[in-house]
Order: C-alpha cells, then structure tokens, then sequence
C-alpha cells in the first residue's frame, strides 16, 4: 500500500472520526494512481482554451461519432434512484442534512461545492455528519437550545464532491495538495458505501465542472478503483453528471458513455453553465451581455442547452434533472412570496413539459410547489423517458449564439451584480457558502455569474442603457456605494478582504478561472 496521505489541519473530534488511518491509506491510493491523470487533464483544459482563444470553434468531436451513433444505454437506476421529481440541495452542514432528508424531497444533494465554504473544519465536520446521516443517528442541537433529528421518510441522499480544478490544502501526498475531489469522494465512500448498501441504497454522487468526457472516463476509473478496493461490485457506485461547462454541452452522450455502468443522468446545472458561457466565450467578436437578470431559461441559447440534455439523456435512459429555483421564501413579506411562487411554478411547468424527470430547489419551502407540478403531471410515473424528443433539433450554433432578444445593461444591473458579489464573497471568506441575498440562494455558481459578467462589461467596451460606458472608473464609484450599505451583515468584517478579492478578479486583465481558487487561499 502507498502511504496515507498527510494532514496539516488540526485533528478534532470530528476528524479523528473522519480521518482514519485507513481511510487516509484509501485516499492516498487513488491520489497516486489518478492525481496525475488529474493533472494532465486539467493541462488539456488550458490547451482547449488556447485552442478557441486562437480561433478553434465548439464543435462535436469528429473521433467520437461512433459513440453518438451508437446503441446503447446507461445501467437500470436503483430502486431508490428512479423517481426524482424534486431534488433539493445544500452544504453538508447538520441542521441542513436533518432538514433536507425530511423535507418531503425524493433525493437530497449533500454539496461539498459551491454551497459550501470549504474552511476545513467545514469539510471535515460534513465528512463527520455524512457518516451520522448515512446511520441514521444524525441529531443538530442550535445555539439557541432547538433540537433537530431525522423524520421517519427521508430523501435518497447523494454528494456532491468538489471540482478536479480544486485541491484540498490541509492534505498533502508527495509534498503536494491533494484532489478536493478524490478527499470529498474517497472519505465518504470509505466510510459509508458498505453502510448503504446494506440499507438497500448505495453510494451515490454528483459529478461537476466536467469539461470533457475523459474527465468523465477518470471519474469512472475512480469508481472501479474504490469499488475493487472495498470488495463491492462494480456497478454499485452511481454518478449523476452536472451539464455545467460549455465544453461539456458538446460531449453529453460521450460523458454518459464513459459511466454508463454507473451514470444515472445528467442535470442541467444552469447557473455555473451561464457563467461558463461567459467566461469560455468571453472574447468572442460581437458578445454582448445584459443583465444577470435577463438571463432566463427561456432565452434561446439556454432553450437550446436544456432541450438537448433532455434528448441526449432520453435516447439513453439516463434521468434528466432541471434546474435550481433559487428563491428564498420571505418570513416578513408575503406578497414577495406570491410573486415569487408564481414564477417558480412557471418555471417548473417548462421543465416538466420539456420533458425534464426532475429538478431542483434550493429551500425546504419550495418542494410542496415542485411536487405538485411534477406529480399532477407525471402521477405515478417515476420518470418520462419515453419522451425521447425527437422533434429537438441540435443544432451547435445555438449554443453558441448568446445574443438575449431586448437584452441591455442597466445601472440597477450593475449595482446588484457588486453587491452580490461583495456580499457573497464576506460570506464564503467568514465560512459560510450558501447566502440569503435579496430572497436568492446565491452560491459559488451564481457569484461567479455576476463577477464573470463585471469583468467582460468593464474590459470590452460595455454601456449602459442610458449611455454611460461600464470602466474600472464607474465599477469603483458604485463598489464603493454599495460597499457602505453593508454595514452591519452577519460577515462585516470580511468585507474589506472581498474588496480586495473582487477588485482584482473584476480589474484584472486575465480571467480568473474560478473565483473560489483565490479565495480559497484565505480560508482557514
């Protein structure tokens, strides 16, 4: 065996639960066979980019035309991965585990991504509630004395790892830092796919940021890997992959080919898959962006991205998921509920009617809505694959065409955009990774929208409806004006450091990837 991995962070209660010796051999088992694979696949992503910067355009991949041409199908979903009319997600915090398993939903996402700030304590006591959770003894006391425990019916539990881009600094192997990935998913497998499998469910997980269905072909050599490892067949493990990245909207069917042993379907992750937009596009001749706000489902490139998931996954009996309603139902006001509501209806009625098996929410409030559209129109039926949509037509131009009919930028736009930001980013630097904004969930995903969105404004030329030109200039003036309207929330003091932090990302003449990669150097 390869020597475990070592740990730098402190070791506490939690950890030395978590952080067994065997389990710390595990990981560093599948770092040394996959970390450098890892590596060089995130190599290609830096290459794909240069490619397109110098004039290579999105395109299906010519040497992967028998896949798409072929007859096949992903394995049967268990019996507790079949029906998925809801899906609600959350960090892996306690009161949120306790809360999500018994909100009524049919599968609960416990996130290690972008709903989580990875502060390792953060990381490390998730780890420690998963185990609970998959046992059944999982209970949260408040600071205020309220006691939370687990309902009787609860939700399929599945997690979602951290992206190949990220590493866990607190773990190192060979003097480097480890995959985030391989650390989220090696901890929870270890220790809790033997434990599923006797309750009749299994270790299941949602993949994100792919970029390529190589990256998809790594996952899955994980899989085998860790299956192999603990004795469990091949087969047991279940992935559901975020359709997230821009690149990846060219290479569904080749993803599920590459899991199809172990896929269970694919979602239409629509908040990181805009930002991805952006950011892949950002210097495309003629781009235009307008507000975040404008940027619907409805519009024609994201109509274009969701309907051909729902085809892809269809024609190989893989499960399509939908997108997340954001919004936070409001304790003081109810007429914003109304509103609110309303509009998640809306939204829920085009994903079942488009052909979706599930989607996803962000608040226990919102499944009751969920369910009710997605039972009225589905009864009993788990899913709809037998709508294959063969009337979709893919086209890959309509991917790329990310002009918004009547799109403009306004002042209100830009304003929300900074604060968001600001208030996010205080947030995420003080611990916390999923934030009540303006009655929105926001999460790394959608901070990272308004950033991406901040900077292309500022360094191609954008204007505001009533003429004024976005510069550096104007996005400090109203930085700092927003900035003074902070004043006493919850993360104050962090504020100035996401200042700083978002200054740069926005000023900078080089994009930054992912916002969370500098940020996260300021974690604990």
């Amino acid at each position: 065996m390869h020597q475990a991995i070592d740990i730098s962070g402190p070791i506490s209660t939690d950890g030395a639960k978590v952080l067994t010796r065997e389990a710390l051999g595990f990981i560093g088992e599948l770092e040394a066979q996959f970390g450098p694979i890892r590596t060089k696949l995130l190599e290609r992503r830096r290459q794909r980019d240069a490619e397109i910067a110098s004039g290579r355009a999105y395109a299906l991949l010519a040497e992967t035309e028998a896949v798409r041409r072929g007859d096949w199908k992903v394995a049967p979903a268990p019996a507790d991965l079949d029906r998925r009319h809801v899906e609600i997600t959350g960090p892996v915090e306690p009161k949120m585990i306790i809360n999500a398993l018994s909100s009524g939903a049919d599968l609960f996402m416990a996130d290690f991504e972008d709903s989580l700030s990875p502060t390792w304590d953060n990381v490390v006591g998730g780890q420690a509630a998963l185990i609970e959770a998959t046992r059944r003894t999982l209970t949260y006391r408040s600071p205020e004395g309220k006691e939370y425990a687990l309902g009787t019916r609860l939700a399929t539990l599945v997690v979602r790892p951290r992206g190949w881009h990220m590493t866990e600094k607190h773990a190192s192997f060979g003097g480097q830092p480890v995959s985030a990935s391989l650390f989220d998913f090696g901890l929870y497998f270890f220790h809790n796919a033997r434990a599923l499998v006797e309750r009749q469910s299994g270790p299941y997980f949602y993949l994100p940021k792919l970029e390529s269905h190589l990256e998809a072909r790594l996952w899955n050599d994980v899989f085998v890997a860790a299956q192999d490892a603990l004795g469990l067949p091949r087969g047991t493990v279940r992935a559901t992959v975020l359709i997230e990245t821009l690149p990846a909207a060219f290479e569904m069917d080749e993803i599920l080919y590459e899991l199809r042993d172990h896929a269970s379907g694919l979602n239409a992750g629509r908040w990181d898959y805009l930002f991805s937009a952006i950011k892949k596009l950002r210097d495309r001749p003629g781009l235009q962006m307008p507000d975040r706000t404008q940027l619907l489902m409805t519009v024609p490139f994201m109509r274009a991205y969701t309907e051909r998931l729902v085809r892809t996954c269809h024609h190989r009996g893989a499960h399509a998921i939908g997108g997340m309603a954001p919004f936070i139902p409001s304790r003081k006001n109810p007429e914003i509920n109304i509103s609110a509501l309303a509009k998640v209806r809306e939204d829920k009625l085009r994903e079942v009617r488009d052909g979706f098996d599930g989607t996803w929410v962000a608040h226990p409030d919102l499944v009751s809505t969920a369910t009710e559209v997605f039972d009225t129109a589905l009864g009993e039926r788990p899913h709809q694959k037998d709508r294959l949509r063969d009337d979709v037509r893919m086209s890959d131009p309509d991917l790329l065409d990310l002009r918004v009919p009547g799109g403009k930028i306004t002042e209100a736009g830009l304003r929300n955009n900074i604060s968001v930001a600001l208030q996010y980013l205080s947030a995420w630097l003080a611990g916390n990774g999923a934030v009540a904004i303006f009655n929105l969930m926001e999460d790394a995903a959608t901070a990272e929208i308004s950033r991406a969105q901040l900077w292309f404004w500022v360094h191609h030329s954008g204007t505001l409806d009533d003429g004024r030109p976005v510069t550096a200039a104007l996005y400090r003036e109203i930085r700092d004006d927003e900035a003074t309207k902070l004043a006493g929330l919850p993360a104050e003091a962090h504020l100035p450091a996401a200042i700083t932090l978002l200054d740069d990302l926005v000023e900078n003449a080089t994009f930054a990837d992912f916002l969370t990669l500098p940020a996260y150097q300021q974690l604990g």
